[in-house]
């Protein structure tokens, strides 16, 4: 598969998320199997292009081609010289969010907002396919609410305005992440367009990935959600879709060693202040396989107060080698364990 002059080595890719793919995820997704990756939504408005948080939602360096970033906004001309900003800084891909259901995003008529204004929606995407040279896609839902799926329209309009690629989340504005995904109107966007499709929600395994493209006909899968904690889902679904066969699931030592990557990539990028604290949900994520085994609640509750990034790493190879680190209330496995974090 192809995004203009791009070839993606696979079908699986990484749904952009605010306050998760950033660099060391999307780079450690890649290295784990996923095809594709794009940036969480970084802002249009030149006013906020020097802040630490959009410098670091466009930070590419060092990343496995091609590098995509995805703009969020509801200004065609904005959106454009955002657009341009970002291709002079080594943007490969330019991604328009068009999907995002959350209300401080919508309520700046960006987002999934912009499919209730057809004609704006049509001019943002016409701006900035217009204003450079490289590839725009749009991530969008199937329509404003249950009443109005106008996706199919709409992904029309945008294949004649310039879109290279359309990713469809199977759900309208007004369902947010509520109930479930449906898969025929993105059936009937693929049917509708000659560019790919991509289609997304709910996909969480590989045979999963296989009967939504069975049912869609979609070009490639799109995965978000259920790679929280989970990266290696790419590998699994990409072997899958190509032998048929499942992969085994990591072993404690591989979990570990992708976990321990992860942070450490994770401080780097973000800085031990924020790294820390930004790490804690990427940890209670990776441990959710471990959610029914005794003392994993009380070790996370431990974890979320640490303050330093050698204690995360520390408290995480002591739990990993033996996943029952104290029962609640075990006032002397209390006492080691904060002593362990004091060494």
């Amino acid at each position: 598969m192809n995004i203009g002059p791009y070839t993606l080595r696979n079908h699986v890719f990484v749904a952009p998320m605010a306050g998760v793919t950033d660099r060391p995820y999307r780079q450690l997704c890649k290295k784990l199997g996923a095809g594709y990756a794009v940036s969480e939504m970084a802002a249009s408005n030149p006013q906020l292009w020097d802040s630490v948080k959009t410098a670091r939602r466009i930070d590419h360096a060092g990343e496995m081609e091609p590098k995509a970033v995805q703009l969020a906004g509801a200004d065609p001309r904005m959106l454009a010289e955002a657009a341009r900003f970002n291709v002079d800084r080594g943007a490969q891909i330019i991604d328009i969010n068009m999907g995002c259901p959350v209300k401080k995003v919508c309520n700046a008529w960006a987002g999934s907002a912009l499919m209730a204004n057809e004609t704006l929606a049509v001019a943002i995407v016409d701006a900035v396919a217009s204003s450079v040279s490289v590839p725009v896609t749009v991530k969008m839902r199937t329509g404003p609410d249950p009443t109005l799926r106008n996706a199919v329209r709409l992904a029309s309009d945008f294949e004649r305005a310039g879109a290279a690629m359309i990713a469809v989340h199977g759900r309208t504005r007004a369902c947010r992440y509520g109930g479930t995904a449906e898969y025929e109107t993105i059936a009937a966007v693929k049917a509708a367009v000659g560019v790919p499709v991509v289609a997304n929600g709910d996909i969480d395994s590989p045979t999963k990935a296989r009967e939504v493209l069975r049912l869609t006909g979609a070009d490639a899968v799109m995965i978000g959600r259920a790679a929280q904690g989970r990266p290696w889902i790419f590998r699994e679904v990409a072997h899958f879709l190509s032998t048929g066969e499942s992969l085994p699931a990591p072993d404690a030592n591989e979990l570990r060693d992708v976990l321990r990557e992860h942070l450490l990539d994770h401080y780097a990028f973000h800085g031990e202040f924020t790294g820390v604290r930004t790490a804690r949900k990427h940890v209670g994520w990776y441990l959710r396989a471990f959610a029914d085994t005794p003392g994993t609640h009380a070790f996370l509750a431990r974890f979320n107060r640490l303050e330093d990034p050698g204690q995360q790493l520390e408290a995480i190879d002591r739990f990993l080698a033996d996943p029952v680190p104290f029962e609640p209330g075990d006032a002397a496995n209390d006492q080691e364990f904060r002593r362990s974090q004091r060494a």
